[in-house]
């Protein structure tokens, strides 16, 4: 490792800084966490990474961003910048986090590699308080009774009262034929076939703009949820994003699949309580991904129902594999 002498002016410093202008974290809100690199010598290459991982009540919302503070044109030597190396983290959970240590990498030109290491730091997320001092409880009142006039119950006299009851049964009764009906195509449709037609819906760029984003990722997380709890038997619909995860911790999943799927349900977590709003790019990502989703677990569930192939004394692969183990 290469020695670097610093004076005090040149320290290296890590940081956490509010995106919002508030006294105190609240769930949602999004910090800055990062280190600021004084009188770097320009050319230099920088590397960071956690020093471990992040708490499951933790989100990083940005990757890492590097960038130039000031610069530095003295009359001699090298030219130099003041630089920050920052991620973007949020919370969904109230409590007290630590956040783990930051290790720079230093790549100088000359080929030499110099590592910086700084504390990591603690954060305190908050519900929002409830204001005891101006907050009074009062007893309950009893609704005002006004006495019934001839002129209220007008209406409902006569054939007036016989209209709206055929109006009301009409309505019952085709509402309920409608929830029948669509509780036997339900029935009858397979799991994949029910969220790729629900998927279908929500192709093209129509739900992209800001303010029907919400009804976008709610519809595209929805259909999955209600797939992957008629697929692995979780109840998906009733789960937050992070129960849902620690339930399908324990199925063979792909991995890029599970990677994709968490960061899906995150984002769309961010878009409904947070109202975050997300470029055409990684909107147009999204429906794709999910009907693959879908198709490639599907792909799957047949694999795995399918019968084994026989071998040369006729039984099955499995039955002559639990033959050789009972042996």
């Amino acid at each position: 490792m290469k020695q670097i002498k610093e004076t005090p002016k040149q320290a290296h410093t890590a940081f956490l800084e509010q995106l919002q202008p508030r006294d105190s974290l609240l769930i949602a809100d999004q910090i800055r966490y990062g280190v600021r690199i004084y009188r770097l010598e320009d050319g230099t290459r920088l590397t960071p990474e956690l020093q471990g991982t992040l708490s499951d009540s933790l989100i990083k919302v940005k990757d890492w961003h590097i960038d130039t503070l000031k610069a530095w044109t003295p009359k001699e030597g090298p030219s130099r910048s003041d630089i920050e190396i920052s991620t973007v983290l949020t919370s969904f959970e109230a409590g007290t986090f630590e956040l783990p240590g930051i290790t720079v990498e230093r790549w100088f030109k000359d080929g030499i590699v110099d590592s910086l290491t700084f504390e990591g730091q603690d954060i305190q997320y908050c519900t929002m308080p409830v204001d005891t001092a101006t907050f009074q409880v009062h007893e309950l009142k009893e609704q005002i009774q006004y006495p019934v006039t001839f002129i209220e119950i007008l209406p409902w006299i006569g054939g007036g009262l016989g209209a709206v009851a055929l109006i009301v049964l009409a309505v019952w009764l085709i509402r309920r034929y409608l929830h029948r009906r669509d509780e036997n195509v339900l029935q009858r449709e397979p799991a994949h076939i029910a969220a790729l037609r629900k998927l279908d819906a929500y192709r093209g760029d129509k739900f992209w703009t800001e303010d029907k984003q919400k009804q976008f990722y709610s519809g595209v997380t929805d259909a999955l949820r209600e797939y992957i709890g008629a697929r692995y038997g979780v109840g998906a619909m009733e789960m937050t994003t992070r129960e849902l995860f620690q339930a399908l911790k324990g199925v063979e999943l792909d991995l890029t699949l599970r990677t994709g799927l968490q960061h899906l349900f995150e984002t769309a977590d961010f878009v409904k309580f947070a109202k975050m709003t997300l470029p055409r790019e990684e909107n147009a990502t999204v429906v794709p991904f999910a009907v693959q989703f879908v198709t490639a677990t599907y792909e799957q569930q047949l694999q795995e129902e399918a019968p084994a192939a026989p071998d040369a004394t006729g039984k099955s692969a499995s039955r002559a594999q639990t033959t050789n183990k009972e042996a």
